[in-house]
């Protein structure tokens, strides 16, 4: 099992070193690819005193030597990795002894194309705590219970009650798997381009559980994460998941054989963002819309929704 670790790297210069020392102590882990993505802070520097300092780093940047966002330069890692197996990191968070001990058996079965676990928090700074304790708290992010594949693109979804979300720091994919059933990885978005990648990879791969009950690598939570300005408002969540569920709908719109219902489930979570994020008068309309057009739907059995929930949410 020789695992390819890739890391983006944009403003991490405090943590990168962290980042790619966790990787470094797992004998599976062939190499350490970092992409750095003309950071405005050191981070440069830092990954060249790494490439001298370990022989399993490697240190790539864009052909423009412009900032190209952590899709873009995910895929540009995976471009150059040699290993049988692929895995993620982010610059500023760190993986546990534990990280790939599942996968040391799921691997051996070839059915398995990739992997997921839990993922904790860790707090950089007490500051940061206090700001973003009430977002994360001491919660793990993991998928709440242990599904089969074909059961993991429609728990995203939400067709499957509640299912808990999966984190790229704890996703290992088998290469070959990758390369012969995607032909596009992640996708050219600045927010939730691992969201939307997820969706694709359930529904192409077959994903197992791996360790979901206790962590498996830790989220660093600073005063800079982009999550964090998401989390709190200083980006607008809404406007962002529109953006998400627009690129999800375009994709199942174009995939012909994913059915019809799932289609239409898609298309309605994409507009409820849209009522969401709409002025009042907007709101009104595309809430008039929706009891004309899909609520016969609903009522027919061919997607379920609780209106009462989404109008709530929207008001």
């Amino acid at each position: 099992m020789k695992i390819s670790v890739i890391i983006p790297v944009y403003n991490a210069g405090k943590y990168i070193s962290r980042a790619v020392e966790s990787a470094l102590q797992f004998k599976e882990v062939c190499e350490i690819i970092l992409i750095e993505d003309h950071s405005p802070d050191n981070a440069l520097e830092v990954c060249w005193q790494l490439v001298k300092k370990y022989d399993r780093v490697k240190l790539f940047r864009h052909e423009d030597g412009k900032n190209h966002g952590a899709g873009m330069s995910r895929n540009l890692g995976i471009e150059k990795a040699t290993g049988d197996l692929l895995a993620f990191l982010d610059a500023d968070d760190y993986y546990l002894p534990n990280r790939f001990e599942a996968e040391k058996s799921l691997f051996q079965n070839s059915e398995v194309d990739g992997v997921y676990g839990a993922l904790g928090v860790h707090y950089y700074s007490e500051y940061a705590k206090s700001e973003y304790y009430k977002v994360f708290g001491d919660r793990l992010t993991t998928v709440y219970q242990r599904h089969s594949p074909t059961s993991v693109f429609p728990g995203q979804l939400g067709m499957r009650g509640s299912f808990g979300l999966f984190s790229i720091d704890t996703l290992t994919i088998r290469r070959e798997a990758l390369f012969n059933k995607m032909n596009i990885f992640f996708k050219d978005l600045r927010i939730h381009e691992d969201s939307e990648f997820f969706f694709r990879l359930s529904y192409y791969l077959d994903l197992y559980p791996g360790i979901l009950e206790s962590p498996i690598a830790m989220r660093g939570v600073h005063e800079h994460n982009r999550i964090t300005e998401i989390e709190t408002k200083k980006i607008k969540p809404c406007t962002t998941k529109i953006l998400l569920w627009k690129e999800i709908r375009t994709w199942s719109e174009e995939e012909a054989e994913i059915s019809e219902d799932i289609k239409l489930h898609i298309r309605r979570m994409h507009q409820s963002f849209q009522i969401a994020n709409a002025p009042l008068l907007k709101k009104g309309i595309l809430i008039i819309k929706y009891l004309v057009f899909d609520y016969p739907l609903i009522r027919n059995g061919l997607y379920n929704i609780n209106f009462r929930k989404l109008s709530t949410q929207i008001f």
